[in-house]
C-alpha cells in the first residue's frame, strides 16, 4: 500500500494523521500525540478501567456518554445533543445548582508524624501554611520543573493530608519519591470520593443538608458533616468559579447511594440538574485541566501558574532548582521554552461540544502554524468563542491578532483570533491567580 492509499483510507474514515507543523524543539513528546481525534471504532473497555462507586447512579440520572480519567468512567454528558447537550448543563450551573459525578479524583492520603515535611518536599507552595481543615490548589512537579499533577490539597489534621488529584497517578510518584527520603508517613488511596455542588443556589442547597454552619466555610476551608447516615468532607472549592462545594463521601464504596440521593432529594427545590463537568465555564474562570492544557513537560511559567512557585520558600522541594533557573531565565528575556498559554477569543460558529484535536493556531495573515488551541468553548456571556492557546512568547501580549484553523463541525474555516485577558470573565470564587493579580503580587500563600 502507498502513502497517498493509506492516506486516502485515514480521509474516508474521518482519521487524520497527527498533525506536526508546530515548532516543539522544547519538547521531548510532541503535543501531537495527545490528539486523539474522531474514533469510528468500538472502543473496548475491559477491568483496566473501573466503574466509580457513582457510577451506576451517573447512568441512572442520564449519563449518554463518558470518558477515562484516572483510569475510572468519568461521566461527560447528560442532556443529549437533540436536546440542546452541554449548553443546557450549562444554563443550569450559572442559572441555579447542579451535581456532579467526581470521583475520579482519587483521593491520596499521606499521614503520619512527619507528614507535613513530606508534603512540603513534593509541592511547590508552602504546606506549612496549610493549616488543619483548609485547603489549597496546588502543583507537583519533577526535577525539571513540569507540572506532574495540579490537585486540590486538603489538610485534614497536623499529619493527614489528602491530595485530591487531577488525571495522573500521583500515588506512584509519592511512593516512589519516599523510597529515597523514607518520611515516617503512610500513602495510599482511600475509600473517599467527592461530588461537586456547584452554582449559585448551591449554599441554600448545602443549607438545607447541613445546616446554617455550612455559610461560616471559607473559601478553600473545610467542614466535617454527617448526611443521611454518611460521615463526608465538606470543602468550599470546584472546578467552575461559581459559588460551590465538594462533598467528599468516606466509606464511599458502602454509602454512595444514600449521599447521591439525599442531594437529589434535597435539590428538589432548588432545580439541581446532575451534569457532567462545565469545561466551558472552567475555561471563562481560566482554571487549567491537567492533560488536556498542561503536562510534564510544561513549566508553571508557560500557563499562568508562576504564582505556584514562590521566591520566598526556604525548603527544599521537588524541581525547585529548575524552577528558580527558568524564572532567572525568563526575567533575563531568554525563556527555556517556545510556547506559552494565552486566552484567545475567536470567530465562527459556536463551539458547544468538546474538541478532540489541538487546533492549530496562525498568525494574522496565515503563513505557518505558531501555536495550538488546548481548550476552546463558546461562552454565552460574552457571545463569543473563547479559548486557551499556547503561542510563541512573542505573541503573547494582549490585544496580539492571531488566526485559528476550526475543524469541519465548525464550519472548517480559518478565523481570527484575538489574546484578551485571562479569566475571561469575573469568578465568584476568585482563584488563586485572580487573587494574586489584584494584590499586585505574582504568588499567594
Amino acid at each position: 500500500m502507498t502513502k497517498y492509499d493509506n492516506r486516502l483510507l485515514q480521509a474516508r474514515a474521518g482519521v487524520a494523521r497527527h498533525e506536526t507543523s508546530v515548532e516543539q524543539s522544547h519538547r521531548r513528546v510532541p503535543i501531537n500525540l495527545r490528539q486523539s481525534g474522531p474514533t469510528p471504532v468500538e472502543m473496548l473497555i475491559s477491568t483496566r478501567v473501573r466503574k466509580s462507586p457513582y457510577w451506576h447512579l451517573s447512568v441512572e440520572a442520564g449519563c449518554w456518554r463518558a470518558t477515562v480519567y484516572n483510569r475510572i468512567y468519568h461521566p461527560r454528558g447528560y442532556v443529549r445533543p437533540e436536546d440542546g447537550g452541554a449548553m443546557v448543563e450549562y444554563d443550569s450551573l450559572v442559572n441555579d445548582v447542579t451535581m456532579w459525578n467526581v470521583a475520579v479524583e482519587r483521593q491520596i492520603q499521606v499521614k503520619g508524624p512527619d507528614a507535613e515535611a513530606f508534603v512540603n518536599y513534593v509541592i511547590t507552595r508552602d504546606a506549612s501554611k496549610i493549616k488543619p481543615m483548609h485547603g489549597k490548589y496546588v502543583i507537583l512537579c519533577n526535577d525539571e520543573g513540569g507540572i506532574l499533577n495540579d490537585p486540590v490539597l486538603l489538610r485534614l489534621a497536623e499529619d493527614e493530608f489528602w491530595f485530591s488529584i487531577s488525571d495522573s497517578d500521583l500515588e506512584m510518584w509519592l511512593r516512589g519519591i519516599n523510597i529515597a527520603k523514607q518520611y515516617d508517613v503512610s500513602i495510599a488511596e482511600i475509600d473517599v470520593a467527592p461530588v461537586q455542588i456547584q452554582g449559585p443556589k448551591s449554599e441554600a442547597l448545602m443549607v438545607d443538608l447541613f445546616g446554617e454552619d455550612i455559610k461560616s466555610i471559607p473559601y478553600y476551608g473545610l467542614m466535617e458533616a454527617e448526611i443521611a447516615g454518611c460521615d463526608v468532607v465538606i470543602s468550599q472549592t470546584g472546578f467552575t468559579g461559581e459559588r460551590g462545594y465538594e462533598i467528599y463521601c468516606r466509606n464511599v464504596t458502602e454509602d454512595a447511594e444514600k449521599l447521591w440521593y439525599a442531594v437529589l432529594d434535597a435539590g428538589k427545590a432548588h432545580k439541581l440538574r446532575v451534569i457532567a463537568p462545565a469545561h466551558h465555564r472552567r475555561i471563562a474562570a481560566g482554571i487549567l485541566s491537567w492533560g488536556q492544557d498542561i503536562d510534564q513537560e510544561t513549566l508553571p511559567f508557560q500557563c499562568n501558574l508562576a504564582y505556584q512557585v514562590p521566591r520566598n520558600k526556604e525548603a527544599d522541594y521537588v524541581g525547585k532548582a529548575a524552577l528558580e533557573k527558568a524564572r532567572e531565565q525568563i526575567e533575563a528575556g531568554n525563556p527555556p521554552f517556545d510556547l506559552v498559554m494565552v486566552g484567545i477569543v475567536l470567530g465562527g460558529e459556536p463551539i458547544t461540544d468538546y474538541a478532540n484535536d489541538f487546533w492549530l493556531v496562525y498568525g494574522p495573515d496565515g503563513g505557518d502554524a505558531v501555536g495550538y488551541v488546548s481548550s476552546p468553548w463558546y461562552s454565552p456571556e460574552l457571545q463569543t468563542n473563547i479559548a486557551l492557546a499556547h503561542v510563541p512568547w512573542a505573541q503573547r501580549d494582549i490585544g496580539t491578532r492571531l488566526s485559528v484553523s476550526l475543524p469541519s463541525e465548525y464550519g472548517g474555516n480559518v478565523v481570527d483570533a484575538e489574546v484578551v485577558e485571562v479569566p475571561f470573565r469575573p469568578s465568584v470564587n476568585p482563584n488563586s491567580r485572580e487573587v494574586a493579580k489584584s494584590r499586585g503580587s505574582d504568588f499567594v500563600d
